[in-house]
């Protein structure tokens, strides 16, 4: 991730720069940027779960509000760099010469992305355990994890949101009918459409996010709220058998569930009836692990009282 300087600017008017011609540009300032993207940032953390407040620190702190070259040219507000991405590119120099970023249609496919990006990735996954007020545990855990090389870069973003006093939208963001009204608003002031995720309510567990299933919801609708391909949804949630349907089941994931259950859950006793599907949505720990940390054939069935280990390997 970048990690350059950020230009904060405590006067609320706006900076200008002198161009070589003689011509003045203005620079968007801080106070601007939070004005122009605070409600994307909201959005997100309802759709995701990434603070409202982490997302605005890091978009002001990367971006340099706005103003950077990979943000005016390519609206990478994030400098999230290329990974895994398929969509254009553009290069320049950051830890290392000529690295590669991804490049984005709309500031707010960026916005999106960002969202998307932390919320997929296992290494962020501890986070998605705070509260969504945390957002100094937010910012200790991003550099933790290292989303950026800079040494204070939590300290940083932690000044940024209690200068601008971005916390409040987290607040703001957990309110319902602040919700419903930020809804009513569905376009950005470019015409681009914004699409958050509004027929289900993204929860976690286990740092993974998944949906309370409605009834009327489809596999096909259900993938196409959350941009996902067919075999998705069924590979997240160990589906093997054919002809079910989506309300045959409470909750589905809509991403892949993680290797192990959470720290405070070791174990798990069976009750009657239980499978080993079943306990494996229960904690969001993928159905093979689970099979392979007891010892035990793909399809075997638990016994009533048996203790089945959720996060390390035992010896039958």
């Amino acid at each position: 991730m970048m990690s350059g300087k950020i230009y904060l600017s405590i006067a609320f008017s706006i900076s200008f720069v002198f161009l070589a011609n003689g011509q003045v540009s203005s620079d968007i300032t801080p106070q601007q940027y939070v004005e122009k993207y605070h409600e994307w940032a909201v959005m997100n953390m309802k759709r995701s779960g990434v603070p409202a407040s982490i997302t605005l620190a890091q978009g002001m702190l990367e971006s340099r509000n706005g103003n950077s070259r990979l943000a005016v040219e390519a609206n990478n507000h994030f400098g999230i760099k290329c990974h895994d991405w398929t969509g254009e590119k553009v290069y320049q120099h950051d830890d290392r010469r000529n690295e590669c970023f991804r490049k984005y249609n709309t500031v707010y496919d960026s916005f999106a992305d960002h969202a998307r990006f932390l919320s997929s990735r296992s290494r962020y996954a501890s986070l998605f355990e705070l509260d969504i007020t945390d957002y100094k545990g937010w910012a200790h855990g991003l550099k933790e994890a290292g989303y950026a090389t800079d040494p204070n870069y939590a300290k940083r973003l932690i000044d940024i949101i209690e200068r601008y006093e971005l916390y409040k939208f987290d607040e703001e963001g957990a309110d319902e009918t602040t919700w419903r009204q930020l809804q009513s608003r569905r376009s950005s002031s470019d015409g681009h459409v914004i699409n958050p995720y509004v027929e289900h309510e993204v929860r976690f567990n286990n740092g993974v996010r998944y949906i309370n299933v409605k009834p009327g919801d489809t596999f096909s609708s259900i993938a196409e709220e959350f941009d996902l391909r067919d075999w998705e949804l069924p590979k997240y949630n160990d589906l093997n058998e054919s002809g079910r349907r989506a309300t045959d089941y409470n909750y589905l994931y809509i991403e892949p569930k993680r290797n192990k259950a959470h720290p405070d859950h070791p174990f798990h006793v069976v009750k009657e009836g239980q499978t080993m599907f079943e306990i494996s949505q229960i904690y969001g720990v993928k159905l093979k692990k689970l099979y392979w940390y007891n010892s035990m054939d793909e399809g075997e069935k638990p016994r009533p009282g048996e203790r089945i280990s959720l996060r390390k390997r035992i010896d039958k």
